[in-house]
């Protein structure tokens, strides 16, 4: 079996030791090349070049941003412009070794959040031949694993992602001051303006912010999970959880519920829709935007298709 490891050097939980260990304990098993990404973007090129040469495994080390990109070369390898993606079978496998700081994807396969760990079940399930087949999200033309928001969410991956440039770490504290900040100062909670339109459906107007999730959970605090919609799934459609209004009791009211087990967050205030094939956001004025946790700028539309049996994945 061929494959090629494709290393975000900047991962936070991996030292230039443990990556050895890890080509060594992937060599035993597969045919591997190992490539290191340079910038923003590089793992898109290396992933798109290796399902084009034929590449029967693309393994990758960091975090959740790695993986997205990685999954956008690999979905864009074969499709040209406006085409569908080619049957998950045509193209490589994906194994994703946690190597970022919160790692929401792999740990929502059912991976150990630890590298070493994963990788022991990366191996044995290689050796076994365990292979799952998940479906992804797709937001415009760039997919996605796990997430996607407009709105409030993403304004804070905006927050921290300054942050972490200023030299901070992206502890969950990091994250909690983010959302304070950007709750007390962002203009979403006092002129809602995003409209949620689907077929044949009445559009669900004046909405604050918008969470799309194609597994549970959205993300993690720590070890502890955070469940806008617990019922998302890789095998179903897209799930949204959208907020009307960010009023202190109500808000405070749902993230209590997120945070609960079960998770079951309602209201007045709160619109949760199951399993969509697609949607549109249409927002009056542009919207910070995210991808699996990855800040891509302000938006004022953005279009959301569900991809059943997208990719597969060693698990």
């Amino acid at each position: 079996m061929r494959a090629i490891l494709v290393v975000n050097p900047k991962a936070t939980t991996t030292t230039g030791r443990g990556r050895d260990v890890l080509v060594r304990a992937l060599r035993s098993e597969v045919d591997l090349t190992v490539a290191y990404t340079r910038r923003r973007g590089h793992a898109v090129t290396l992933a798109r070049q290796a399902a084009r040469e034929g590449v029967d495994l693309v393994v990758t080390l960091g975090g959740d941003g790695t993986i997205n990109e990685v999954v956008n070369g690999l979905m864009t390898a074969a499709a040209g412009d406006g085409e569908p993606p080619p049957p998950a079978e045509r193209l490589p496998a994906l194994a994703p070794v946690p190597g970022g700081s919160t790692n929401v994807f792999a740990r929502a396969l059912g991976l150990p959040s630890q590298w070493p760990e994963a990788t022991s079940v990366i191996l044995e399930a290689l050796r076994l031949e365990r292979v799952r087949t998940i479906g992804l999200g797709r937001a415009d033309d760039r997919y996605f694993t796990f997430c996607a928001g407009l709105g409030l969410d993403a304004a804070v991956i905006h927050r921290v992602e300054r942050a972490r440039r200023r030299g901070r770490v992206p502890t969950p504290g990091l994250y909690l001051r983010a959302i304070a900040q950007q709750y007390a100062f962002g203009a979403e909670r006092r002129d809602p303006t995003i409209t949620l339109e689907r077929p044949g459906e009445i559009p669900q107007r004046e909405l604050a912010t918008v969470i799309i999730q194609n597994t549970a959970p959205w993300t993690y605090l720590g070890h502890r999970e955070v469940n806008p919609n617990p019922e998302a799934s890789f095998d179903l459609g897209l799930d949204v959880l959208a907020i009307r209004r960010l009023r202190v009791p109500s808000t405070a009211r749902m993230v209590a519920q997120m945070l609960s087990r079960p998770a079951d967050p309602h209201g007045r205030h709160v619109l949760r829709l199951h399993d969509l094939d697609e949607f549109v956001l249409v927002a009056e004025r542009p919207q910070a935007f995210q991808v699996d946790g990855d800040y891509l700028g302000e938006r004022h539309k953005v279009r959301f298709t569900s991809v059943p049996s997208a990719l597969r994945v060693i698990c």
